[in-house]
């Protein structure tokens, strides 16, 4: 039978706004999830830096005078931290969403965390290089 042809009601189950206050895991879930708002501004300000390198010496110079104004180097700290938080908390569950296993048993979270880390300053380290010879 068709839901459309029934006369009962489906239940509904009232959620509260602040729903996810009450849990310590909600509260980090959200605020990972809030950090990519940060990242997606931040890759919107590249690809305009990016357009005015396209448009010639004068555009390029403006974008880069826009950048050293305090609010956008305060902006790009808080894109920092923002990022380094989402690193932090999605390195601890990437452990947990795959696990690895050797043999029969799975490797503990520790090492692969650990070489997330490893990982991360390795790529880190090559772009510091990059930029700094270039």
């Amino acid at each position: 039978m068709d839901n459309s042809q029934s006369k009962r009601k489906p239940y509904v189950r009232p959620v509260e706004k602040g729903w996810w206050l009450k849990n310590g895991f909600f509260i980090q879930y959200m605020l990972r999830e809030g950090t990519s708002l940060f990242v997606s501004i931040y890759a919107i300000i590249l690809l305009i830096g990016l357009l005015r390198l396209s448009q010639g010496p004068e555009a390029w110079d403006g974008w880069l005078t826009a950048m050293e104004h305090p609010l956008a180097i305060l902006f790009h700290l808080l894109v920092l931290a923002a990022c380094l938080f989402h690193a932090k908390t999605w390195f601890a569950l990437a452990p947990k969403a795959m696990r690895i296993m050797h043999g029969e048993e799975p490797i503990p979270d520790k090492p692969i965390v650990l070489a997330q880390y490893i990982a991360l300053g390795a790529v880190s380290f090559v772009v510091l290089l990059v930029t700094l010879l270039a």
